[in-house]
């Protein structure tokens, strides 16, 4: 296999998290050092005590629809945060906007092969894809959706648009104090009208930095994740991310191995990357589609979704398919998810092992169906309208009637 279609491979199962972890690993080979990996190159690095005022471009008449730019890094194939990012601009393209996305790609695949993994995966996408080394053109606005990207906007200060930023999550949270948080945290000082995905993100824009945002509130989708299986459930399942710290992989494999140990009867399933050598018997999946996902949820009594940083999407998807999620307690994850057949734990392997326990054998008195009541009204309509409504705001004048309206 050429080094082109293994490093395709790697990006399509694993993201940028795989890639990053790759190169670091390849480093310490060549070098005999350990490197942080950025994944932006050295041109793109912005500072916000030296940015050019940008021009914001024409204000259109309320009612016109608006041509939207985002930047973003290639999708790996299903990608949690890019899938947050397309439900977005499936909003925005159904309220009648144009959308184009930019990829910034800092590895070795191609454009046609990058859009192959977009139409595959998120088929109602309907906006063009485009390569931002062929260059930024004037827009009605921009969005960037990571740190990374925020950069690449940023060095863009002769494009004409008015500029936003989706942030997900903390992301300076992502690194050690270094390189990457520095820059991470810059990003934030560009000046950029900020949406984040849940409260927890704008608490910490708002304590670290005093910044304000515009909250998309978490959603789940309901259509996909929901209960198909009312009887008897007798598994439990992990969501494996290894070398992305926030997911707190380590701690899992240990809290899994000491369930495990005590309730040897239970299978253990994990999805997400292929965690492979697991210390306990597993049944592990990979490349599983949501309508897949949901189906094996709706084996499972109690579900492992850790999240050192916002809150993971997967907590949503457990309690729609009648699963109880074990969530490591800290307060940004209560930020965003209030919900009574939670299982809060502290972040041990004895105890998230305990939460486990409980879980699986309280399953019996709660049906399925009273945890998918608890999030009947958790969808992503909200967000769809605030994100709509924020852009709009920013791009139309009140004033102006468009032609034709009466």
């Amino acid at each position: 296999m050429s080094a082109l279609s293994k490093a395709v491979r790697t990006v399509r199962a694993e993201g940028l998290d795989g890639v990053a972890e790759r190169l670091t690993r390849r480093a310490v080979r060549r070098f005999g050092v350990e490197v942080e990996p950025l994944m932006l190159r050295a041109s793109d690095v912005a500072d916000s005590q030296r940015l050019p005022s940008w021009p914001d471009g024409r204000t259109r008449p309320r009612g016109s629809a608006l041509d939207i730019g985002w930047v973003l890094t290639p999708p790996a194939a299903g990608s949690g945060g890019h899938t947050t990012i397309f439900r977005l601009v499936e909003a925005l393209e159904a309220a009648g906007h144009r959308c184009v996305l930019y990829l910034y790609d800092t590895g070795t695949g191609s454009l046609a092969e990058r859009e192959q993994v977009i139409r595959r995966w998120w088929p109602r996408v309907r906006a063009e894809v485009r390569d931002v080394a062929d260059g930024l053109p004037d827009m009605d606005a921009w969005i960037a959706t990571a740190w990374q990207t925020a950069h690449v906007l940023a060095r863009h200060g002769d494009v004409r648009g008015r500029r936003f930023y989706l942030a997900q999550d903390y992301e300076p949270y992502f690194y050690g104090r270094g390189s990457a948080y520095e820059l991470a945290e810059d990003s934030y000082r560009f000046g950029f009208r900020m949406l984040t995905v849940g409260h927890m993100v704008a608490d910490e824009l708002r304590q670290q930095l005093g910044l304000e945002a515009t909250v998309l509130p978490f959603g789940c989708d309901q259509d996909v994740y929901r209960v198909t299986n009312h009887g008897a459930r007798e598994e439990v399942v992990f969501y494996a991310r290894p070398g992305t710290p926030r997911r707190g992989f380590e701690l899992a494999v240990m809290a899994l191995e000491e369930f495990s140990r005590r309730r040897p009867d239970v299978v253990v399933n994990t999805f997400g990357i292929a965690a492979r050598k697991l210390p306990f018997p597993a049944v592990v999946h990979s490349g599983l589609h949501p309508t897949e996902l949901n189906e094996l949820y709706n084996r499972c009594a109690a579900g492992l979704a850790m999240s050192f940083t916002n809150i993971s999407l997967i907590a949503y998807e457990l309690l729609a398919a009648g699963v109880v999620p074990v969530v490591n307690d800290w307060r940004g994850s209560r930020a965003d998810l209030d919900n009574p057949f939670v299982a809060w734990s502290r972040p041990t392997p004895a105890a998230l092992a305990e939460a486990l326990e409980r879980a699986v054998d309280r399953s019996a008195d709660v049906s399925a169906q009273r945890v998918t009541d608890s999030v009947r009204n958790v969808t992503w309509g909200t967000a769809h309208r605030t994100v709509v409504s924020a852009i709009e705001a920013a791009c139309h004048d009140p004033e102006l009637e468009k032609v034709g309206d009466a």
